[in-house]
């Protein structure tokens, strides 16, 4: 745990904003107790000198629909290259709970904090350019929503006599079905 030299220095600092630490051989991951102190967490590890934990990697996001009090695990990978360390920087957020944009603190943030948004639906303020980025900009809902249909409500297909995508609702041919898996063929014979 060599890499890991600033971890009681972190903890001493951190320990107001931080809700549980998880630390397992070469990985570290903080959970911050309030997404409110998101930017001054990812400030303070990417701008102090014993730290240096200026790449953000990743942002990604976890659903989880059962919960709750907090539906989304919001995740920040960062990495330090003169310390060769990797930190995990999470926080529990709500549907219509606001992020703090963090571009004016990473500038790589811009287009993983857009599909995010394109994907879950988690609106980031002060963000200079939020809008759709992996779908259409007529899409309606969040594809890596848990509650997002698996077919989708459109289907997407090219008229050669219109020669344009044509939007249509989808139509399913059946209904639910009830199925029954006792196998027909498998009969117990009694002699």
């Amino acid at each position: 745990m060599k890499s890991f030299f600033w971890f009681n220095y972190l903890l001493n600092i951190l320990k107001k904003y931080l809700k549980k630490i998880i630390i397992l051989g070469n990985y570290v991951k903080i959970e911050l107790d309030s997404f409110k102190n998101l930017n001054i967490v990812l400030n303070f590890l990417k701008n102090h000198s014993k730290l240096k934990l200026n790449i953000l990697v990743d942002i990604a996001c976890v659903d989880f629909l059962n919960f709750k009090d907090k539906r989304f695990l919001l995740n920040y990978f960062l990495l330090s290259c003169s310390h060769n360390s990797r930190l995990n920087v999470s926080c529990w957020i709500n549907e219509q709970d606001v992020v703090q944009s963090c571009t004016n603190i990473f500038s790589g943030s811009n287009w993983l904090e857009r599909e995010v948004w394109d994907m879950y639906g988690i609106f980031f303020f002060n963000h200079s350019d939020l809008r759709r980025i992996l779908t259409d900009y007529g899409f309606s809902g969040y594809p890596f929503r848990k509650d997002f249909p698996l077919n989708g409500f459109f289907e997407i297909r090219y008229d050669e006599n219109r020669q344009y995508l044509v939007y249509e609702p989808v139509e399913l041919t059946q209904t639910f079905r009830f199925y029954d898996f006792l196998n027909p063929f498998h009969k117990k014979y009694i002699f």
